[in-house]
């Protein structure tokens, strides 16, 4: 026997027209139903109070709901022998959905098992409604929250460029912003996703937009997040000096949940089909142009189903003077790096040489660079600055090398002249003659060879030897040499012994013996 449905409306018409006095014949012609479904109508209308003829306002809503669960008792439509054999061997269908095991698998096993037969759809309409198979997942609109407040943004791979001079073709990406209440969005094509050109897309947002979202909501790309934690989400270190730069704060969505910014999420495959499919892009120049057209023209100007309103119009109501002000001037990228010293106290930065101090050496050290300067930090103090150099270029500044190696390395004259007039006017005199004309640099050697005598014979010694130098014009530090040594290996004559005179020595007189005293009487 077929089951048909039970419809609201031709309940409240069939009762109509029988508080209005109509036979239940006519009406059953006259709706299309059989007279004996106008019999059980009216029999549920009268046990519910109702009494023919009457007024039609006397089908309020409480009224045909009550007639409704009389004439429909169990809400829905009967239940087959299948259902009914379902409910016999629910344990033995919830342990196998338990163990993971698949609803056409459990039907066969129901029959070579069980020797119970069930269609799928029953099965499956069982599993849902009394074991939670499948269930979907319940989710509540999220607010969008106040205008000028919110910006998501996606990025994805478009479509590829007209083949260049050479038959290449490339393909491009593109930053895809959306704003949450108004929806209007704007498209930046770029060609590697980087940190780079993060900042210049955000940099051509604000300036189509005409100022400065406060709240930017990226996926987990690495150009700007580092670490994708659900609570303490970690910032590259150049996007995160951007918009502190800008007055932004950045809120990546987690990871594999869309819906942390479900506004921008199904963006990518709009844009590359309504935007640049079949398009003949020569340049990303070319590319970027027609996006902006696309944003601004078409769909801007197109109603969005969401809003029932054209996302430009609703920006420029309610959006535009809600934002930020657009930065005046445009932003200098920083390019952070990590390089390691060489034993040269060199670190590498955009293809350019910078010395450090040397404790660095061999070790990594934290660098910035942008447009002017580049400096370098240790637990992000500022150790070294320097200007920047063009790629090949070199900064080096002596005060990082040790005094004794930077004169010589830096072809420092009037350092080595100070070394050598700390041991004497005349050292000095010597070492200012030995480097005098053009091309000092030249001769440094000899500037060392006369300090390491200095070192050996002394200074005094080198002082007296370098003032009978420099007095006959003699500015050779090999025969000063040779007379230094000459003066070390010449003898000294000895001279005459003066014996002194005894302290205690007495007369001779005073040993003489008396030999009167002794001799006769």
């Amino acid at each position: 026997m077929a089951y048909r449905e039970v419809n609201v409306f031709d309940v409240k018409e069939v009762l109509r027209r029988w508080l209005r006095g109509d036979a239940k014949k006519a009406i059953a012609r006259q709706v299309g139903v059989d007279p004996k479904t106008v019999r059980r109508y009216v029999a549920a209308a009268e046990k519910v109070g109702l009494r023919a003829p009457a007024d039609e306002a006397a089908l309020a809503e409480e009224t045909l709901s009550a007639v409704m669960a009389e004439v429909q008792p169990r809400g829905g439509r009967p239940r087959g022998p299948g259902w009914d054999t379902c409910e016999r061997e629910r344990e033995f269908i919830a342990g196998l959905l338990k163990d993971g095991v698949l609803l056409t698998k459990i039907r066969k096993l129901l029959l070579r098992q069980r020797r119970a037969k069930v269609s799928y759809g029953t099965l499956r309409r069982y599993a849902m409604e009394r074991l939670g198979f499948a269930e979907p997942e319940r989710s509540i609109p999220v607010a969008d929250g106040q205008p000028g407040e919110e910006l998501q943004v996606d990025t994805g791979w478009m479509t590829y460029l007209s083949r260049d001079g050479s038959g290449r073709r490339r393909r491009f990406r593109a930053w895809i912003f959306t704003p949450v209440v108004s929806r209007y969005r704007f498209v930046y094509p770029v060609f590697p996703e980087s940190t780079e050109t993060a900042i210049e897309a955000c940099e051509a947002a604000w300036a189509f937009y005409g100022g400065v979202f406060r709240v930017l909501v990226p996926d987990n790309t690495k150009a700007i997040v580092v670490n994708p934690d659900a609570l303490t989400p970690g910032v590259t270190r150049a996007f995160q000096e951007y918009a502190q730069a800008r007055g932004l704060f950045v809120d990546p969505a987690r990871v594999k949940k869309p819906k942390d910014k479900a506004r921008v999420e199904n963006a990518v495959p709009t844009v590359r089909k309504d935007c640049f499919g079949g398009e003949k892009l020569l340049d990303l120049e070319q590319a970027r142009a027609h996006a902006l057209w696309w944003c601004d023209e078409d769909y801007g100007a197109r109603e969005h189903r969401t809003t029932r309103r054209s996302p430009r119009e609703h920006f420029l109501v309610e959006e535009k003077s809600a934002l930020l002000p657009a930065p005046n001037e445009a932003y200098d990228v920083p390019h952070w790096c990590e390089p390691r010293v060489d034993s040269r106290q060199l670190a590498p930065v955009l293809g350019a040489m910078y010395s450090v101090p040397e404790r660095f050496a061999g070790k990594k050290i934290m660098a910035r660079a942008d447009r002017s300067l580049v400096r370098f930090y240790e637990n992000l103090v500022v150790v070294k600055v320097h200007p920047r150099q063009p790629k090949g270029g070199r900064s080096i500044d002596p005060s990082d090398y040790p005094a004794e190696k930077a004169i010589y390395a830096f072809r420092n004259r009037e350092a080595l002249l100070d070394r050598a007039k700390a041991h004497g006017d005349q050292v000095g005199r010597f070492a200012a003659a030995l480097l005098a004309g053009p091309e000092p640099w030249a001769r440094m050697r000899r500037a060392y060879a006369l300090l390491r005598l200095v070192k050996r014979y002394g200074a005094a010694r080198v002082e007296q030897a370098c003032a009978t130098a420099n007095a006959a014009q003699m500015i050779d530090v090999r025969r000063l040499e040779q007379m230094l040594a000459q003066a070390a290996a010449t003898p000294v004559a000895p001279t005459d012994r003066v014996v002194p005179i005894a302290r205690y020595l007495r007369p001779a007189a005073h040993f003489g013996v008396n030999k009167a005293k002794g001799g006769a009487r």
